[in-house]
């Protein structure tokens, strides 16, 4: 066998030893940690600062200790969590599907995504800042903060979503899909992306100003009673510079 190839087969068994050794120290490391919370042991300051992955997916943990700061992603989905700390930080996505939670504190800052899809609160504390997509689908949400920062898209589809902070501006695509509960779209809403209306059966009007870099999804809406020039001139000094599709 030749050198190359000896070398190319070490190298990998190599690898794949780092990570079961990776995966190992990374399940005690967890372990201590859910550990210590149900135990009610105060966290160091050091203790606070969890580098890596945090998995609790399905887990019945209740809470978990404030100014906590997750170097990774902290997947907390059908787990039995109800509140998230003052001071919480996480550098990848938080994971909060399928959860009954009852308090988000204001500040929350997620470098990632932010899943919030099935969320049973109604609104969002001020202060929230997501460096990835925004998730509530088939949320009971109805308003967002007007001071809400996403980096990326927005999914609101199947919401009970009623209205939208002025002047929003989503980086991404703003996905609204039947949310048969918002009459009308703020003045100044800007997309980056598109902007998805299928199903809001109760839109009637586009606002002025209205800004969408993509394409513009009216099927099954009662925009569809207008031409593309009047949507198009229902919005100026605005625009809708990609197709809108019926």
């Amino acid at each position: 066998m030749e050198e190359k190839t000896i070398k190319k087969i070490i190298d990998f068994l190599e690898k794949e030893e780092n990570k079961k050794s990776y995966k190992s120290s990374n399940f005690i490391k967890k372990i201590n940690f859910i550990e210590k919370v149900e135990s009610g042991i105060p966290f160091t300051k050091k203790e606070l600062l969890y580098d890596g992955d945090l998995d609790l997916r399905g887990s019945t943990i209740k809470s978990l200790p404030e100014g906590l700061e997750v170097w990774g992603d902290l997947d907390l989905g059908y787990s039995d969590i109800k509140t998230l700390p003052k001071g919480l930080k996480v550098s990848g996505h938080l994971d909060l599907s399928q959860v009954i939670i009852t308090s988000i504190p204001e500040g929350l800052v997620v470098g990632g995504e932010l899943d919030l899809e099935s969320l049973q609160m109604t609104s969002l504390p001020k202060g929230i800042k997501v460096g990835g997509s925004l998730i509530l689908n088939f949320s009971e949400i109805k308003s967002l903060p007007d001071d809400l920062s996403v980096k990326h898209s927005i999914f609101l589809n199947y919401s009970k979503i009623t209205s939208l902070p002025k002047g929003l501006k989503v980086r991404g695509n703003l996905n609204i899909r039947k949310c048969t509960s918002l009459t009308s779209l703020p003045e100044g809403l800007e997309v980056m992306g598109s902007l998805d209306l299928e199903n809001c059966t109760s839109l009637t009007s586009l606002p002025k100003g209205l800004k969408v870099r993509g394409w513009l999804d009216i099927k099954h809406t009662q925009l569809k009673n207008y031409t593309d020039d009047e949507l198009r001139k229902m919005v100026e000094p605005g625009f809708i510079n990609g197709e809108i599709i019926r």
